[in-house]
């Protein structure tokens, strides 16, 4: 039943970031149909698409390593105060 419901809920994000055929005929063919207007227009356009990407995935990397294993180890460590194992 959650998976119903969370595809219900996702299904019509995913629907409103397809592109109209009218951005389509704009676009280059690497990114036709993947988002609405004219898409990049130069090299520096795919530079900093490229470099925006790579920020994210490292972003999601660390987010996600961090998340799973945190490593802080000291008994001084700030999050001692909230987490009290008596």
């Amino acid at each position: 039943m959650k998976k119903l419901l969370l595809l219900l809920l996702l299904l019509p994000v995913q629907v409103s970031t397809w592109a109209c055929p009218a951005c389509e005929k704009q676009q280059p063919e690497l990114l036709k149909g993947i988002t609405h207007g004219t898409g990049p227009e130069g090299r520096w356009d795919y530079i900093i698409m490229i470099f925006m990407t790579l920020v994210v995935l490292l972003t999601l990397y660390f987010s996600i390593k961090w998340l799973i294993r945190p490593g802080e180890k000291s008994s001084e460590h700030i999050k001692r105060t909230v987490l009290n194992f008596d």
